[in-house]
């Protein structure tokens, strides 16, 4: 789901081979199957036991189709996919957000089909005539509200929490390179006059004004964990998802949606462009979208729903972002132009944040 919990990326020249790999021995069964197999590429763990499991034998039974799952992370995906370009094998790829926008850019993925499903998500479920969000998880502040008491500090609502020098020596951020540090330092920039196209404010911000609080910057979920646990850090920028499990251990972490916004990190859905399945890519977009499988990954991963017409119990609706009150507290990120500078924002990140 986040960068921080993806296995490394494959270097490009092995993921060229494995994509090409792959391709071969798609091909070679693709010739027995042309007319009844879909090739899904998405995450493995949890998301490939639930699809494997509860989402692709209904489609499977309903439309006389084999599903093959190939798993690999969101990076090795989008290799693939560019790998393949113009003998396409994969159909339908699911992958994050900042990867999706990327295979968008890169002419990957076909235009979504309209179909009444389409009205019932959230508007920021539509992130282009070629891709579509089907789950969601939000980067907000989470924080030890005991620890917080006992220091006499009033619960934060804002990002600029993370300025308070009354918090020095107590706060952990991710760095540039993990989503939620990326989300932390685009809002920065925003609440300075800036953004994504002007990211100057932000790495001024951080580097004067957040850096000198930080304690650490702890690259991965688990390592956060660790901090708020042992009482060395006591807020911190958090996903949703990380923060109910963190909950779940009896830990008193609060989470909460900045006024400014929490940021919306999305699963999106590319049917590629030119492959050999098209309606049936298709049609199993427009089936991720249904009640049904969205209600299945909230329960079981932990995905927010794109589609407002989803009933969760209050049990699950606790722990992903759900409901027009909640979505409404969401930004969202140009990844376009993030993707486009991202490799000299982690130089100038590790230069002059981390340093």
């Amino acid at each position: 789901m986040k960068n921080a919990l993806r296995r490394p990326s494959l270097s490009m020249p092995h993921a060229l081979l494995a994509a090409f790999a792959l391709s071969g021995a798609l091909a070679a069964t693709g010739r027995a199957h042309a007319e009844s197999t879909l090739y899904v590429a998405n995450v493995g763990g949890s998301n490939e036991q639930l699809y494997r499991q509860k989402i692709d034998p209904p489609f499977e039974k309903a439309h006389n189709v084999r599903i093959v799952y190939v798993a690999g992370n969101s990076t090795d995906t989008l290799a693939k996919l560019q790998a393949q370009k113009g003998h396409e094998q994969i159909n339908v790829a699911v992958m994050d957000d900042g990867p999706t926008y990327q295979a968008m850019a890169l002419g990957l993925c076909g235009k979504v089909d309209d179909a009444p499903v389409m009205s019932d998500l959230y508007p920021l479920a539509h992130l282009g005539p070629t891709a579509v969000g089907i789950g969601m998880v939000a980067t907000g502040i989470g924080y030890n509200e005991k620890a917080f008491k006992k220091l006499g500090l009033p619960p934060p609502d804002s990002w600029s929490v993370l300025t308070d020098a009354r918090l020095k020596g107590k706060i952990g951020v991710p760095p540039i390179t993990n989503t939620y540090g990326l989300h932390t330092l685009v809002m920065l920039a925003r609440m300075a006059g800036g953004g994504e196209k002007n990211i100057d404010p932000g790495f001024e911000t951080m580097t004067t004004k957040v850096a000198p609080n930080v304690l650490s910057w702890a690259p991965t979920p688990g390592e956060m964990d660790g901090l708020m646990q042992s009482g060395d850090v006591i807020l911190a920028p958090y996903g949703s998802g990380r923060a109910v499990a963190l909950q779940n251990t009896g830990f008193p972490l609060k989470f909460i949606y900045p006024k400014q916004g929490g940021v919306a990190l999305q699963v999106a859905a590319c049917v590629v462009a030119q492959n050999a399945q098209p309606e049936l890519s298709q049609q199993f977009v427009q089936y991720l979208l249904s009640p049904q499988v969205q209600a299945m990954q909230a329960e079981d991963i932990g995905l927010g729903p794109v589609n407002k017409t989803v009933k969760l119990s209050p049990q699950v609706a606790a722990r992903v972002p759900y409901g027009p009150d909640q979505i409404a507290k969401l930004t969202t990120v140009d990844w376009a132009t993030v993707n486009e500078h991202r490799t000299q924002w982690t130089e100038r990140w590790n230069r002059s944040v981390e340093h």
